[in-house]
C-alpha cells in the first residue's frame, strides 16, 4: 500500500478531469467527492472509478458539463433528468434544490433519472444533514445487473444502494447510514481486484453457482486487468446482503430508484449505466414543531453507544461513526491505497500534463 496525501490526490483527479474538458468548478466537484469517499473509508467510491469514468467519457456514454434538466416541477417535488452527466456535479445540485424547497415548504421529493455514477450516496445524505435536514435517498443503476436475489445465481439487481441522514444539533454530529443492498458494493470487489482490501467470505456467487470472495470469480479470468467488466454478462454475481431481507430491499430500490423516477430499472435491454434516485426531505422543526427532536435523538443515540460490547467487540458505533473516524485519521496520516490504483493514476496524469504529485 502508498500513502498519499488527501490534497495531492484531489489535484491530481481534479487535473485529470481538466484535460478531458471538465470546467474548474465540475473538476473540482469530482475530486472532492471521489477523494471524499477514500477519506470516509469507502475505497469502492473513490478514486479507484478515476480510469472508468475516463474511459465513459471518452465513449460518450457519460458526459461533462451537463446540468439538471427539469421534467416536471410540481414546487414540492421535482423530477430532473441529467442527460448523463456526471453524478458528483448533478448529486450535488439536485439535493441542494432538495433543500431549497424543503426549507420553504417543510417536505420535498426529489427524482433524479439518467445519471452518471452518483457515487457515495452518504455524501448526499451528510449535505442535507449540514443544512439541518432529515432526507432518505433510495437509488438504483440501470444497466448494471450485479446482484442475484436470494436463492439465485443469476444477476438480477444493480447495487441499490440506501441511505438515511439525520442532522445533528449543537455538539452532536449528524447521523449517516449508508450501504449497498448487495453484501459488498462492486467497488469493493474491484479495489480488492487491483491489490485493495481482502473481500468478505462467501459474498460472490462463481459462475457455477458456488460462494467465494475471490474477485476473480466475479470479474472472470483471462480479462483485461485495466478494465474488468462488471456487466450483466460477467462472470459471477454479488450476494444480496441479510438473505432474503436485504434481497427484498435491493428489489423495492430498484422500484424506487428506476421506476418512480423514469430512470428504467436493471434488465437485459438496458446498455447504458446510470443511477437514478429518489429524495425525500424533512425538516423536523416544520414536521412538529412541539417536539423535541434533536434531544430525543442525542438521548438515543447516547444510550445505544453505551451498550455493553460483546467480549472481543470494539465500543458500540452509531451510523456515522466510523466514517467520520476515519476522515479525521486519514486527512490527518494521508490515505493508503494500493499502488496500482496510484499507478494508474500516475500514468493517465503523465498522458496528458505534469504530474500533481511526485
Amino acid at each position: 500500500m502508498e500513502r498519499i496525501e488527501a490534497g495531492a490526490l484531489t489535484a491530481l483527479v481534479a487535473g485529470l478531469f481538466r484535460a478531458k474538458g471538465a470546467q474548474e468548478d465540475e473538476a473540482r466537484d469530482i475530486a472532492i467527492s471521489l477523494v471524499g469517499a477514500n477519506l470516509t473509508g469507502h475505497d469502492s467510491h473513490g478514486v479507484v472509478r478515476v480510469p472508468k469514468y475516463l474511459a465513459w467519457i471518452k465513449e460518450g456514454t457519460l458526459r461533462l458539463g451537463r446540468d439538471l434538466e427539469l421534467v416536471n416541477d410540481g414546487d414540492v417535488f421535482v423530477v430532473a433528468d441529467g442527460g448523463h452527466g456526471m453524478g458528483q456535479t448533478l448529486g450535488r445540485r439536485i439535493v441542494d434544490l432538495g433543500v431549497t424547497r424543503a426549507r420553504e415548504h417543510g417536505v420535498a421529493i426529489t427524482a433524479l433519472r439518467r445519471s452518471g455514477h452518483i457515487g457515495r450516496i452518504g455524501e448526499w445524505a451528510e449535505r442535507a444533514a449540514d443544512e439541518g435536514l432529515v432526507s432518505i435517498h433510495c437509488v438504483n443503476v440501470s444497466g448494471s445487473v450485479l446482484v442475484a436475489p436470494f436463492g439465485a445465481r443469476e444477476k438480477r439487481f444493480s447495487t441499490a444502494p440506501f441511505a438515511v441522514g439525520i442532522p445533528g444539533a449543537g455538539e452532536a454530529p449528524p447521523l449517516i447510514l449508508d450501504f449497498a443492498t448487495s453484501l459488498v458494493a462492486e467497488g469493493k470487489v474491484l479495489n480488492a481486484f487491483k491489490g485493495g482490501k481482502v473481500l468478505p467470505d462467501d459474498c460472490i456467487i462463481a459462475d457455477q453457482g458456488t460462494l467465494s470472495s475471490d474477485p476473480v470469480d466475479f470479474y472472470g479470468r483471462g480479462i483485461d486487468a485495466s478494465r474488468p467488466s462488471a456487466a450483466a454478462n460477467s462472470a459471477g454475481a454479488l450476494v444480496a446482503m441479510g438473505l432474503h431481507k436485504g434481497s427484498g430491499l435491493a428489489f423495492m430500490m430498484e422500484l424506487l430508484g428506476g421506476a418512480l423516477t423514469g430512470g428504467g430499472v436493471c434488465g437485459p435491454e438496458k446498455k447504458t449505466v446510470s443511477n437514478g434516485m429518489l429524495s425525500i426531505f424533512l425538516d423536523p422543526a416544520r414536521l412538529d414543531p412541539t417536539n423535541d427532536f434533536h434531544a430525543e435523538v442525542v438521548r438515543f443515540t447516547d444510550w445505544v453507544r453505551a451498550a455493553e460490547p460483546r467480549p472481543g467487540m470494539g465500543p458500540v458505533l452509531a451510523p456515522g461513526d466510523m466514517e467520520r473516524s476515519l476522515r479525521e485519521k486519514h486527512l490527518r496520516e494521508g490515505l493508503l491505497l494500493p499502488p496500482e490504483v496510484i499507478g494508474a493514476l500516475r500514468s493517465l496524469d503523465a498522458s496528458s500534463h505534469p504530474s500533481a504529485i511526485p
